[in-house]
């Protein structure tokens, strides 16, 4: 193994020789000067791994020469060592991105301390990372086969979630345990869901908060008590997504954090309406048959979303004002950020984001963002990329500014298919890869989730005989004509509509400004 190259500036370096002869010891080499010009010089001549200056020079100081050092060298690690405690010197170096900043005097194993937390840092999380996934696999593996309620199951992918994002950079092996275990928990989820489902809607005690319920159970209660509420629906965002933007927004909120189940067909069509009506598809085609979209329609699914909020507050009778904005890309959210301050009459903000859906489907459509977005890691720094550099963390901000509370949800979340499995179905059945529904549906009753009787569950039947089919785990629907070209196009797509965790199981989360 390489050792770790060491540059050590400090004017009296020789007694510092103790300090030497310990890291040289660790299997370090160690290369010291007496003035930061020498510093300056041997980074010309050599590179180093890691670089120690004392401030305190005669000469250039440390922090003239840390400077010049991160002009030659901007990406290596150089910490500051230093007597002084004024808080103006901390500042600068902070500003001049020192990697560390250690006040005199300092012992062998904080200098031990700080190269390995900046150069072994990453191999160290990693190998205990492993070993805490490792520890915990038959904990995981016990709870998931003793997972009876939706509360249960919550806990299951929480936990999942968590291990995915910790084990995201760790070696092939861990990661593709842990997504046999996940493919594990998804197929007994899928029994939970078919067991139980029909219940849920017919409002047994175990019904969880479901998308028709977020309304009446999350956002009245808070206009009630008179508060101003932007709820913000990123539509298609999964739980491991709000995980890697939370950090953003941490300096301005706190967090409360839950997640709700959407019904089915996990689809915009479906769940979302459901979210702003507050009923069931199959109510909103009975109560308001002008504002239901059927799949056979040629009009847009989810155009008559404000009327369906103002449907569900009249219903209600309750006297909220309410905005709602839908943005689909720079332009629309540039325009509410300029017209921000007009929101402040409206008790009821309600904000659609649509980036993460069209992200889900630019990939299946196009070979360059499926290189982008190769696998789920690379699926969520992009969602990052987005939140990060868009007007959508300066929405937050503005937000937070005015002390409003946030509910940011989701109205589903959205599964990597990988398995094809065939269905046969006449030229009106849908065109969505994790559900059909239809009158003369073909298929293998053993692979899916069947609804024999659309009006048990909520939903609307456009025949007497229709029924409802729903891909489980990591499957999706194909036709047998073209088949080979059909699954190659689709296989490790993502896609929304069907029973699985990740698009059933969705964020829902409440933010106070600090």
């Amino acid at each position: 193994m390489k050792k770790d190259k060491l540059l050590w500036a400090d004017d009296e370096i020789d007694l510092l020789k103790p300090y030497v002869l310990f890291l040289e010891d660790k299997g370090m080499e160690v290369v010291t000067v007496c003035s930061g010009q020498d510093a300056i010089d041997c980074c010309k001549e050599q590179n180093f791994d890691i670089i120690f200056l004392d401030e305190n020079m005669p000469g250039l100081s440390g922090l003239e020469t840390l400077s010049i050092i991160k002009e030659l060298d901007p990406n290596v690690p150089v910490v500051m060592i230093t007597k002084s405690e004024e808080e103006s010197i901390m500042n600068q170096a902070i500003g001049n991105k020192i990697a560390d900043y250690l006040i005199k005097p300092v012992n062998p194993n904080q200098i031990l301390l700080s190269i390995k937390k900046n150069l072994h840092k990453n191999r160290i999380i990693t190998q205990a990372t492993t070993s805490g996934y490792q520890q915990d696999f038959s904990k995981i593996s016990m709870q998931i086969n003793d997972s009876f309620t939706t509360d249960d199951w919550k806990e299951v992918y929480k936990k999942l979630v968590y291990w995915e994002l910790e084990l995201e950079n760790s070696d092939a092996s861990m990661y593709e345990m842990l997504k046999t275990q996940t493919l594990e928990a998804n197929r007994l989820f899928g029994k939970f869901v078919k067991r139980n489902y029909q219940n849920w809607i017919e409002g047994a005690s175990s019904r969880p908060l479901m998308s028709p319920d977020l309304f009446k159970q999350k956002i009245f209660p808070l206009l009630d008590n008179e508060e101003q509420v932007f709820l913000i629906l990123i539509d298609n965002f999964r739980l491991d997504q709000w995980r890697v933007v939370k950090d953003l927004l941490s300096e301005d909120f706190t967090f409360n954090e839950d997640l709700y189940y959407s019904i089915l067909p996990t689809a915009t069509q479906y769940a979302r309406n459901a979210i702003f009506s507050g009923l069931m598809p199959s109510q909103i085609e009975k109560m308001f048959p002008e504002l239901w979209v059927d799949e056979e329609s040629e009009e847009g699914k989810n155009l008559n979303e404000e009327p369906l909020i103002r449907t569900q507050i009249e219903r209600f009778r309750k006297k909220y004002t309410f905005s709602y904005h839908k943005v689909n890309d720079s332009t629309f959210g540039e325009k509410l950020l300029n017209n921000f301050n007009q929101l402040d009459k409206y008790q009821l903000n309600v904000i659609v984001l649509n980036f993460v859906d069209m992200l889900s489907h630019a990939r299946t459509e196009s070979k360059m963002m499926r290189e982008l977005a190769s696998d789920e890691a690379a699926y969520r720094s992009l969602t990052r990329s987005w939140f990060r550099h868009s007007t959508t963390l300066e929405l937050f901000r503005k937000i937070a500014s005015k002390g409003s509370k946030v509910i940011v949800t989701t109205d589903h979340g959205t599964i990597r298919v990988n398995n094809a499995i065939k269905v046969v179905g006449d030229k009106n059945t849908n065109t969505n890869l994790r559900y059909k529904l239809g009158k003369n549906l073909a298929y293998n009753p053993k692979e899916i989730f069947e609804i024999k009787d659309p009006e048990s569950v909520g939903l609307p039947a456009p025949n007497i005989s229709t029924k409802y089919i729903f891909a489980l785990n990591e499957d999706f629907f194909a036709y047998p004509n073209n088949y080979n070209y059909y699954v190659s196009y689709y296989t490790n797509t993502f896609q929304h509509g069907g029973v699985s965790m990740e698009e059933m199981m969705i964020p829902l989360i409440t933010l106070e400004p600090k």
